[in-house]
């Protein structure tokens, strides 16, 4: 491939810009994204905000099937260490935030199929994770719960591992996630036990 300029101190290969003009070197690492990206900072930004319009979309159909307020769930045997009802928005808004976050970093640092592997990794585990309300609260069964809980346990996994193929960063930020949804895997199975 044959670098060629074009006038403007850029240097292009086979009609992509590379990371440096000439004569500034490679950018330095933990560089703002802006500095990265240059003029594709407007991609970085759209795929941030996609991130968070998809964690929203999945928050939203989640929360249609109701939650720990449910008249349904108050009648439940629950153990004792369950959480506070108002622990469930505190703790799911800055997970929900995280995924966001995650999911912009690591596919403004990805490319081609790459890029598209991490868009329907992360899609997929949204689409487990409002599953799992349904599973829980639409259905009414703590038993499917638990079955969703495993699912996106799993789900979990893979993504922090495909993430981190790319971006340790991102799937560090994915650790918090994947924790509490352990933790809601344990509740959801101990409350099924105590509810048969």
């Amino acid at each position: 491939m044959n670098a060629r300029g074009n006038g403007s101190g850029k240097t292009y290969r086979s009609g992509r810009k590379t990371k440096r003009a000439l004569g500034q070197g490679a950018p330095e690492k933990g560089a703002p994204e802006e500095a990265v990206l240059g003029e594709g900072a407007s991609e970085g930004r759209w795929a941030y905000a996609a991130a968070g319009a998809a964690v929203g979309l999945a928050a939203w159909a989640g929360a249609r099937a109701t939650g720990p307020s449910d008249a349904w769930y108050k009648t439940l045997n629950k153990p004792d260490w369950q959480p506070p009802t108002w622990a469930f928005p505190v703790v799911w808004t800055p997970l929900y935030a995280s995924i966001a976050w995650s999911a912009g970093h690591a596919l403004n640092r990805s490319r081609g199929r790459e890029r598209a592997a991490l868009a329907a990794g992360f899609g997929v585990n949204l689409a487990v994770n409002a599953a799992w309300t349904w599973l829980f609260f639409g259905r009414r069964s703590p038993a499917s719960g638990v079955g969703g809980a495993l699912l996106l346990d799993a789900s979990n996994l893979a993504l922090i591992r495909r993430v981190a193929r790319s971006d340790p960063k991102a799937a560090a930020a994915l650790g918090p996630y994947a924790g509490w949804c352990g933790f809601a895997t344990v509740l959801s199975a101990s409350i099924a036990r105590r509810n048969r």
